[in-house]
């Protein structure tokens, strides 16, 4: 079994408040989640109103193909249609504990 995650960095230049921000990373996170199976949640940048660093996580039972889903996360977020850019992002594949 293989744990796939990914840190995916983004800025928001047209957003203002919070709940803006919330408005965002929920869209994202809704599909995010129904397209992919995986899991979403905001993990850094929680009080800054136009950065937002996401957390996906996936299960698979081989590397690369946890490397393939988390990389078509990514294409989603960089082309999607939210008021996002994206900075940066990192992705790591580990063996489960045995």
């Amino acid at each position: 079994m293989q744990i796939g995650a990914c840190k995916i960095y983004l800025r928001l230049p047209e957003n203002d408040t919070l709940k803006g921000k919330r408005s965002v990373k929920n869209s994202m996170a809704g599909r995010i989640k129904s397209r992919f199976n995986v899991a979403v949640a905001e993990v850094d940048d929680n009080d800054h109103w136009r950065q937002l660093t996401l957390g996906v996580v996936c299960v698979s039972n081989d590397a690369r193909h946890a490397n393939e889903v988390l990389s078509s996360v990514v294409e989603l977020v960089s082309l999607g249609h939210w008021d996002a850019e994206l900075l940066d992002y990192e992705i790591e594949v580990f063996p489960a504990l045995s």
